[in-house]
């Protein structure tokens, strides 16, 4: 595969999922639902995702001295992500998300951040030759802005690709945004950052323009079953998404900026990096759990033949 080196800053939780016919109303009781646990967080879904399609990853996050914790890195481990950057914190817990998944397959979600609240510049500094030699960099939003910011800083600095999926959606800067290469926002996020409603291929291609306007040189717009609206090189392309059977759209963003980034790495273009992650993504809503859902590559290369 490649050996491009891959480094994720972010988020890692252990997730608790029930399974019920509808989302509950505030107050309601729902009984009947099923329980499972599964290791989740957007930085390490992202990490895992793009382990399995063949990215040779690097994970940069913060763990609590418990039993959640140990056995993220375990899982990291056995996946082939490099965990020497994983810190653990002698005060706060690991990260935890209460998740409840419908008959649809749509969610509701409550984290409580723990350690991945204090992963903070010192633990950057330990890490920063590796992110200034990283072919690739991904993020998110679970983890302090300050330290989302920083990194974006050491990545500038060294002309280092960097890849930021502002979930979960919030506002964010101008200096922060001129350092990002490539941003992929959901409609939801598109909205937050732009004040422009993103309901179909216009409104994304207006919320695309503005946030090309402040300095990012790619813009992925993420639309469900509707696809990605791409705006790149002052190409405006929307890619379609595949039409599978929803089971959980739990992680579905985060294997498509693994899966996306993988493809980057390979050299693929842009729009054919989004395609190939369509795909990834369209596999993991038709399955249950975060990293559980993340497919392998010769998942997707099957799904390509199945889809021909």
């Amino acid at each position: 595969m490649n050996s491009a080196s891959i480094v994720v800053v972010g988020s890692t939780n252990t997730d608790m999922v029930i399974k019920a016919s509808h989302l509950p109303q505030p107050g309601e009781t729902i009984l009947g639902g099923t329980f499972f646990m599964s290791a989740g967080g957007k930085g390490a879904n992202q990490a895992v995702a793009a382990a399995r399609l063949g990215g040779a990853v690097s994970f940069i996050a913060k763990i609590g001295y418990d039993i959640f914790g140990k056995q993220s890195i375990e899982l990291f481990e056995k996946e082939g992500i490099d965990t020497s950057f994983i810190v653990r914190d002698k005060i706060e817990p690991s990260g935890v998300a209460l998740i409840t998944v419908d008959d649809k397959g749509e969610n509701c979600i409550v984290v409580a951040p723990g350690a991945n609240g204090a992963l903070n510049l010192n633990d950057i500094n330990d890490a920063k030759k590796k992110i200034e030699n990283a072919s690739l960099l991904l993020m998110q939003l679970e983890v302090p802005i300050d330290t989302v910011e920083y990194v974006a800083t050491i990545s500038a600095a060294k002309h280092v690709r960097l890849i930021l999926n502002p979930a979960p959606a919030a506002k964010l800067s101008d200096a922060l945004l001129r350092k990002i290469s490539i941003l992929t926002p959901n409609q939801k996020e598109a909205e937050m950052l732009t004040g422009i409603r993103v309901t179909d291929e216009a409104s994304a291609r207006q919320a695309a323009i503005s946030l090309r306007s402040k300095g990012i040189q790619t813009v992925i717009i993420t639309m469900g079953a509707m696809g990605a609206f791409v705006l790149h090189d002052n190409n405006f392309t929307m890619i379609g998404s595949h039409k599978v059977k929803v089971v959980d759209t739990t992680a579905a963003g985060d294997v498509f900026n693994g899966a996306f980034g993988v493809a980057l790495c390979e050299e693929k273009s842009v729009e054919d990096a989004v395609a190939f992650a369509c795909k990834a993504a369209a596999i993991s809503v038709s399955r249950l759990g975060a990293q559980a859902s993340a497919p392998h590559r010769q998942e997707v290369e099957s799904f390509d033949m199945a889809n021909a």
